[in-house]
This record gives C-alpha cells, structure tokens and sequence, in this order.
C-alpha cells in the first residue's frame, strides 16, 4: 500500500480492534527494539493518559494489522521532541516553561514522555514514515505545541533527509546521546 493511498487512523480503545492492533505494535516492537525492553508494555497505560494518542497506518496483509504507528503524548507542553533511533523514528514530548532548543540532553531526558513512530521493515521507503510524521506533528500543532524538536543520528542520513524534506533545522549536536560515541543532531521546527 502506498503512502498516498492509506488513511492514517486514530486508535479508540473502546474500538473492538483495538487489542489487536496494540498487540501487532507488540510485536513490532520486540522486531524494532530487541536490545531495550519493549515500550508496548506501558503502553496501554500511557494510552489512557488525557493527552495521549495512538495513529496508526491499517495493513492490508494477512496476520498484521498495522504499517506503522506513531504513539504522543502531550500533556501541556509548549515543547514536543522527536528522537531517531535504530532506524526508527522516536519522538518524545516534555513540557517546557520555555522552548528554546539550548536545554541540555540532560534536561530533555529528564522530562520527556515517550512519542514513538515506527514502520513495519518490509513497509518502508514508501513514504509511510513521512506520512507519520506529517501526521504526528499535526497531532502536535492541534494541541497547541509551539515548537518539535528532533533527535537523530547523523549516520541515518534518509532520517536526516526526510527531518530537513519536513522543515526541520539543525540546532546543535550532541555528543553521545544514543550511547558512548553516537552522537545526535538535535533540531527543530516552530509550529506558531
């Protein structure tokens, strides 16, 4: 399925399929993420979160349920953070006073919220990832966010790619922020 012919959907816990589209993101996870303990166990419980939103993109293919999915939670932030990671797009949301993009690693890790998107391995370069994030920030800009910022590893250069195609500028680097010498391009769009 291309990117321009799928409908991104919101996922409604109450929704008859809800269990098993969580359940395929599980298990996209354990594939995405095998050396870190899989975010889909808090993910029921974020989901409940006032502020907290599942999309995803539906499969057309026996046994799965989804393509991708990006999962936010804003809270009341001013500040929505996007992180790169094993191929993946990861965004996580903190609140900020004040949305400047010179806070520290340190400060981002300390008060952020997990905002993950992701697609299926055998779905991407099918704009499916870009079509997520358009999504997500979307997400972001009706919740009144003034500012994304993004984290990605400057070797994934169709991430960085696809992060400059959305608008995003780079802000600074930071050194050793996936882990000991992987650094991260920290940049950002202004949604207002």
């Amino acid at each position: 399925m291309a990117a321009a012919e799928a409908t991104i959907l919101d996922l409604d816990l109450s929704d008859e399929r809800a269990g098993l589209v969580l359940e395929d993101i599980e298990r996209l996870e354990r594939v995405i993420f095998p050396e870190h303990a899989s975010p889909a166990r808090c993910l029921r419980d974020e989901l409940k979160r006032r502020n907290s939103g599942l999309i995803y993109l539906p499969s057309s293919a026996a046994g799965e349920e989804v393509v991708g999915y990006a999962v936010y939670t804003c809270n009341t932030s001013l500040c929505a953070t996007i992180i790169e990671l094993a191929g993946e797009q990861h965004i996580h949301v903190h609140s900020s006073q004040s949305p400047g993009v010179n806070d520290s690693a340190e400060w981002i890790r300390a008060r952020n919220c997990n905002f993950v998107v992701a697609v299926r391995e055998s779905c991407r370069r099918q704009g499916h990832g870009d079509a997520l994030l358009r999504a997500a920030v979307e997400r972001c800009r009706g919740r009144r966010v003034q500012r994304v910022i993004l984290h990605v590893d400057p070797a994934r250069a169709a991430a960085v790619a696809l992060y400059r195609k959305a608008g995003f500028q780079v802000d600074a680097t930071i050194e050793g922020f996936y882990a000991p010498q992987r650094d991260a391009y920290r940049k950002f769009m202004d949604l207002q």
